[in-house]
């Protein structure tokens, strides 16, 4: 009965509700259609909140990255470096005639003696001498009687200044070295990179511990400061600028840059190994054919392939000397350039292969220097041009017992052409052509070097090192910035070994991930065969032919030794 009875209701409902007025249910769709419409309104209010909330966050966000673009650490990087070394340096000299102590007695004893005629006589030669400028004029000057009497026993050779043979040394050099690194992103593909450096020995704001000798000084590169070595052999406190360039990326949206300023021309590969910085990019160039502070310009091309993984090639060019205007006929001295091309097909972080082409044009006799022993000197002439050639590879193997094996072999030809210029002011010597007062006609010349190195990287943050060079009687090489005390060993005219062990400290890196701190030990012994290393003007004179009678400006080493160690942080 219950259930009959709900029937019936729910039917009642029904067809009172199909049969409601037509007014009725228009009423319902009025409302139905106003919710509707207040409910779109509603979402589309909802729709406009959220875009707006959206848009604030986004101005936000680029105000956030405009504020982050513009912060230091975005576009500015700041690094450096300080190094503490001391040496104890020893050497073996031959005897010779030194030729500035020669002619400095000779005036201070004619002065003293009251023997002006002589010194006019003197004073004479010397000015006739400093007007020779060719081979030719040399030779014709040398022939001259007044020439012969004045360099004969009754003249300079009364007065000759005979250096027996000694062992110099220097028990404690103590130098200190800072640099500081900034690299700043000017623009998109554009960015300037610089360092600043200072390099100097305790105690001195000179380069006197290294070029002062009882005599005259032992190497032509350890003579004075000039351009190519600033900030490279200690001098003084000064932090000058050692590099400062810009560079422009993905010209032409082409893997191919444009590098113009004073360049990264020191201390490259394979050095990186015994300086313990990082594995070189395409910056630099071989260190066995050059490591001078060049002011220059670079165009390279990066051709990275699976067959040539990591390649590049590079044109680049440095000005290594400014001749001035050319005021006089007189006035003939050229600037001094060099060009070079730079191809390295494989560079991976484990291999690395290089060759290398240079050509120095109108070498000069002399830098700019001053206060050096010889007082202040600069080039007079131009003597010709040298040709480098140079392939090298540096590698790395994983595993090799309980850690990681280094090596390199580096090797090298230099070809000297000298023109028709002699020295005045080196007594006529000539582009490795000629001995004091003894012209040579200009030949070219050819030397050859070798380079090789190993080093055993251990676990515990230990690395053993081994190199070896070696350079013929005419080679020579444009490196006089390396920092090696005595002279720059990849310049030397016969041997050179080294060794060292370099020990990083376990401390956790702060400064940035790539900080570290470290002690380096090591050894090196020089063995010369020939005079000159690191020298283009006169020609080598072997070693064990030097005597006495030699008319020299340098004091001639046989041997030469140096204990070093250094204490370093970088950061």
């Amino acid at each position: 009965m219950k259930h009959q009875h709900m029937k019936r209701t729910l039917l009642a409902a029904l067809v009172s509700g199909i049969f409601l007025p037509i007014g009725a249910q228009a009423a319902t769709e009025a409302e139905l259609l106003q919710k509707l419409e207040a409910l779109t309104k509603e979402v589309e209010a909802l729709k406009a909140q959220v875009a707006a909330q959206q848009k604030a966050t986004q101005q936000v966000a680029d105000k956030v990255e405009v504020a982050e673009s513009k912060s230091l650490g975005k576009w500015l990087t700041v690094g450096g470096d300080y190094q503490f070394r001391v040496d104890s340096m020893k050497g073996e000299t031959k005897a010779y005639t030194d030729v500035n102590a020669t002619f400095a007695y000779a005036q201070d004893y004619m002065q003293r003696n009251n023997m002006w005629s002589q010194l006019s006589a003197m004073a004479t030669f010397a000015h006739d001498m400093s007007a020779v400028q060719t081979i030719s004029q040399a030779q014709a000057f040398m022939a001259l009687p007044s020439t012969q009497s004045m360099l004969g026993p009754s003249g300079l050779g009364a007065f000759s200044q005979t250096i027996a043979a000694y062992k110099p040394k220097n028990d404690t050099l103590y130098t200190h070295r800072f640099g500081l690194d900034l690299g700043a992103k000017v623009a998109q593909d554009v960015s300037l990179t610089a360092r600043l450096a200072m390099y100097k020995t305790f105690g001195d704001q000179s380069l006197d511990a290294l070029s002062n000798a009882p005599n005259t000084p032992y190497f032509a590169d350890r003579v004075g400061v000039f351009d190519g070595t600033l900030s490279h052999i200690p001098s003084d406190s000064y932090l000058n600028v050692d590099r400062a360039y810009v560079t422009w990326n993905n010209l032409f949206d082409e893997d191919i840059w444009f590098s113009v300023g004073r360049r990264p021309s020191t201390q490259g590969a394979p050095t990186n190994l015994k300086y313990n910085t990082e594995w070189p990019g395409r910056g630099g160039t071989p260190a066995l054919l050059v490591d001078y502070a060049f002011d220059g310009m670079t165009l390279g091309y990066g051709f990275d392939s699976d067959a040539l993984p990591g390649g590049y090639a590079k044109v680049c060019y440095g000005r290594g000397f400014e001749s001035g205007f050319k005021w006089s006929p007189g006035n003939s001295l050229e600037d001094t350039d060099m060009v070079g091309i730079s191809i390295v097909p494989i560079d991976t972080g484990a291999t690395r292969v290089w060759l290398q082409w240079n050509r120095g044009m109108n070498i000069f006799d002399a830098p700019k220097m001053q206060n050096t022993y010889f007082g202040t000197t600069m080039p007079k002439t131009n003597l010709g041009d040298i040709d480098w050639f140079g392939a090298g590879i540096m590698g790395k193997m994983k595993n090799v017992g309980k850690g990681e094996l280094y090596y390199f072999a580096d090797l090298a030809l230099s070809r000297t052409h000298p023109n028709d210029n002699v020295s005045a002011q080196f007594g006529f010597q000539g582009l490795l052509t000629g001995a004091f007062f003894q012209p040579e006609a200009p030949k070219d010349k050819t030397g050859g070097a070798v380079f090789l190195g190993l080093r055993y990287d251990l676990p515990s943050k230990t690395k053993l090192g081994f190199e070896y060079n070696h350079g013929s009687k005419n080679w020579i090489t444009f490196a006089p910035a390396s920092a090696d005390m005595w002279t720059s060993k990849v310049g030397t005219r016969g041997n050179v070994y080294e060794v060292y062990l370099i020990q990083e400290f376990d401390a956790k890196p702060i400064a940035s991930a790539m900080a570290k701190s470290f002690f380096r030990l090591g050894f090196q012994y020089y063995d010369f065969k020939y005079t000159g290393s690191n020298n283009w003007v006169g020609a080598p004179v072997k070693i064990s032919d030097v005597n006495a009678s030699n008319m020299m400006t340098m004091t001639p080493l046989s041997k030469a030794y140096d204990l070093y160690g250094t204490l370093e942080v970088k950061f």
